[in-house]
């Protein structure tokens, strides 16, 4: 735990850490752990992804939130080496807690200490979910082609990552579940699966990307408990979420996409008051009446619309009027 997420866990100290800060897109903070420049993704002509600058604080939970399509996923995939931009090696560069990512794989990202889970979870069904745990260690000495022929070198250290599993599946209430195939557990408990099993390679930055998705309310808090539980031992938490009520009760920053492009960063109720921010979700004439108030004013001018009505009585043949009589 470095000095600046010292203290964390008290809001008081997050408020006064975040005061200075201004609150406009790509904005300085005071110890930034994740860096980003000039990201740019286009699939043919749509430009998915345009972010000029983005920086996350470390040891807090920064919400990144947009409409559909907005580009979150997309800025995921490309900052954790699953996508590659269309402006790699034209000014694209972004570093994770003073390590530069540009050209760096999924595998090397996660083992740099920044660790992601999907919106829809990657739980390999059929394997239980003791053995997903496994999988998310790091530097298992067993892993070796050559170590995992004597078992004295790794034996030790493979019963020390079954007690952490374990232990990790004990706080996210899923140990009895332990021997159970990954694919019998609900969408929620894959989720909580996600997120431990996540949380084996000791991240210093986790991002979830739409954590709540499909969740019923029961799981619903325990989730928000154990992301708000991240924070406070010091692990940075970004993630992407669609409901609003989650944003306000657990972020201490928001960062706020549309058509790929960062257009407002603040504290929550801040961020829900910006124009911008209405106008990503609404549409930029969302307070515009579109209905023509003008004719509901008494003695306003019908003449045009009495005459065009008349036009078109009167084009009528006399067929369709007899058709009518007889209906």
């Amino acid at each position: 735990m470095s000095e600046t997420t010292v203290g964390m866990a008290d809001p008081a100290v997050r408020r006064q850490l975040m005061a200075d800060v201004a609150q406009e897109p790509g904005s300085a903070k005071p110890d930034s752990i994740l860096s980003v420049d000039n990201i740019t993704r286009r699939f043919g002509g749509i430009t998915a992804v345009d972010v000029n600058h983005l920086e996350v604080q470390r040891g807090m939970i920064t919400a990144l939130i947009g409409p559909n399509g907005a580009g979150k996923t997309t800025f995921f995939n490309l900052i954790t080496g699953f996508d590659k931009p269309s402006s790699a090696g034209k000014g694209a560069h972004w570093s994770f807690d003073g390590a530069t990512l540009d050209k760096t794989g999924a595998s090397a990202v996660a083992k740099s200490g920044m660790v992601r889970t999907f919106q829809l979870t990657k739980a390999l069904s059929r394997m239980t979910v003791m053995d997903n745990m496994l999988l998310g260690a790091k530097d298992q000495r067993g892993e070796s082609l050559l170590r995992c022929m004597f078992r004295p070198i790794w034996s030790g250290q493979e019963r020390e990552v079954e007690e952490k599993a374990a232990g990790l599946l004990e706080r996210f209430k899923l140990l009895e579940k332990k021997d159970d195939y990954a694919g019998s557990l609900s969408g929620g408990q894959r989720k909580l699966l996600e997120m431990a099993r996540a949380l084996m390679s000791d991240p210093k930055m986790i991002m979830l990307d739409e954590p709540m998705a499909g969740v019923n309310p029961a799981l619903t808090q325990s989730l928000l408990g154990h992301i708000q539980a991240l924070r406070d031992e010091g692990t940075t938490v970004l993630f992407v979420e669609h409901d609003m009520h989650v944003v306000q009760h657990i972020s201490d920053w928001v960062v706020v996409m549309a058509e790929g492009q960062i257009v407002a960063e603040g504290p929550a109720d801040t961020v829900m008051a910006n124009p911008a921010v209405i106008d990503a979700y609404l549409g930029a004439h969302h307070d515009t009446d579109l209905g023509d108030d003008d004719l509901l004013d008494e003695g306003a001018d019908l003449g045009p619309v009495s005459e065009t009505v008349s036009d078109e009585q009167g084009s009528q043949s006399p067929e369709s009027h007899d058709e009518g009589k007889h209906a």
